[in-house]
């Protein structure tokens, strides 16, 4: 929401908000490019805007929501406001249980370096390109394609409105239990995804999707009765991009992809193995709408990755090492883990937080073995969330006793302050310490950093 308003102040609009609280790094991006804001709701501060852009936080009672209906004040979601605002003639929307953040933000910079002048939108904030959100003015548009709900009033996924004509698949793997009960249902939401594309249009997938036996994609794609163009990207033979000679160090990664019997080398200083996948993911995609390969290469080899991406934040008092990752999920706290994993040696603390869909009693399967990576799991005071009558969702000490079951080193500490001493004390030089979350973990890496 940040990115959008940054990007519609740009186009000339006055942009307010609000939102339970303001954090960095969000609240300092926002004040460096001008952008009022204030905490809690407050209706009185509204006024008569043009346009309101309605954030799912927005609970049925929320007295600013309340406001907006009640004064026949125009509103919209915000992914209607971005298909009104950046959805171009070619429409490149990157789509995924994980992965799609980073792909969508280094397709950015690549096309941005390649003249394409494209108007964009992803869920981070980076430094290359600065803005998360902008209009260049060019015919191609590259936007984050997120399967969540697109508001209180629309269940259809926000990459629904999106009108893509390229399609990037990065990884289908069961999440928001919240809003899809069943993995069935989550999977016919990519499903119905794949079928949005025109018959002219290009469909750019991880090979691990189209080999999964369970989703219907595959199927899909080859009942499909026009010529629509299917590229395949990975680690495993057959693919038309392959990706193999990975080399990790706490400096970044080099390796290959090979395509038609072509080698190229890639460099980054993002860590992180499977960061691997996304970048071979957008290289294809680059690749096929014939972005010539010598800039696609230089512009990986200084894209800065994204805030909160296996970011590393500094260092304790003892000289261990401090990561912060959004990974709010099990499958994306054991991706961050195994990368982790391979580059340190030494003991891995690992501090998280689910997000609202995973603590879901539903969702509790998916947490076993899913922190093997890690020597230490603790899990904070996890953030009060709304619920509806007879709705419950797993508290912190239940979290703890559920990954109990496949790791014998789990801790849960009520007092934010006692896990800060906590980690101060224990983590040692050569240790990696990482928050896992999408909540801001209310100061505690700022407190740790040295």
């Amino acid at each position: 929401m940040g990115a959008l308003a940054i990007m519609m102040k740009n186009k000339g609009w006055k942009v307010t908000g609000s939102d339970v609280g303001f954090y960095p790094p969000v609240s300092l991006h926002l004040k460096k490019f001008g952008i009022e804001y204030y905490s809690g709701w407050h209706v009185e501060k509204i006024g008569t805007p043009d346009l309101v852009v309605v954030g799912n936080v927005a609970g049925s009672e929320n007295p600013e929501w309340k406001y907006v209906q009640d004064n026949k004040i125009s509103y919209v979601s915000y992914p209607e406001l971005i298909a009104r605002e950046l959805v171009r003639k070619n429409s490149i929307v990157c789509a995924g249980t994980y992965g799609k953040t980073s792909t969508t933000a280094l397709l950015t910079w690549i096309l941005k370096n390649a003249n394409y002048k494209p108007a964009y939108m992803f869920g981070g904030l980076s430094e290359t390109p600065e803005l998360s959100s902008d209009d260049l003015g060019g015919q191609w548009s590259i936007l984050e394609g997120d399967e969540y709900k697109t508001s209180r009033w629309d269940n259809n996924p926000k990459f629904s409105h999106y009108s893509p004509t390229h399609l990037l698949l990065t990884a289908i793997k069961w999440d928001h239990a919240d809003v899809y009960p069943t993995e069935q249902n989550y999977f016919e939401a990519f499903e119905k995804l794949v079928k949005m594309i025109p018959k002219d249009g290009l469909i750019v997938t991880n090979k691990k999707i189209l080999d999964n036996k369970i989703l219907n994609i595959k199927k899909i794609i080859s009942n499909i009765q026009y010529p629509i163009s299917v590229v395949t990207y990975g680690q495993t033979d057959g693919c038309d991009y392959n990706y193999s000679e990975i080399i990790q160090t706490k400096e970044g990664l080099s390796f290959n992809i090979i395509h038609q019997n072509k080698t190229y080398q890639v460099k980054t200083n993002l860590i992180g193995e499977y960061q691997t996948e996304n970048i071979c993911g957008a290289f294809a995609m680059a690749n096929a709408i014939v972005i010539p390969t010598e800039k696609i290469i230089s512009a990986i080899s200084n894209f800065q990755g994204i805030k909160r991406r296996l970011e590393k934040r500094g260092q304790t008092i003892g000289g261990a090492d401090i990561f912060d990752d959004i990974a709010h999920s099990p499958a994306k706290a054991k991706s961050v883990l195994d990368a982790l994993k391979k580059t340190y040696q030494t003991k891995i603390i690992a501090i998280f937080e689910p997000n609202t869909g995973n603590r879901e009693n539903a969702a509790m399967p998916g947490y076993d073995h899913a922190f093997d990576g890690a020597d230490l799991i603790i899990i904070p005071r996890l953030t009060k969330i709304k619920t509806t009558p007879g709705q419950k969702h797993v508290e912190g000490p239940e979290l703890m006793k559920i990954i109990s079951k496949t790791h014998n080193n789990v801790k849960y500490f009520e007092d934010d302050n006692e896990l800060i001493n906590f980690i101060k004390q224990n983590a040692a030089k050569g240790d990696a310490v990482v928050f896992l979350g999408s909540h801001g973990f209310r100061g505690m890496i700022e407190s740790i950093i040295n």
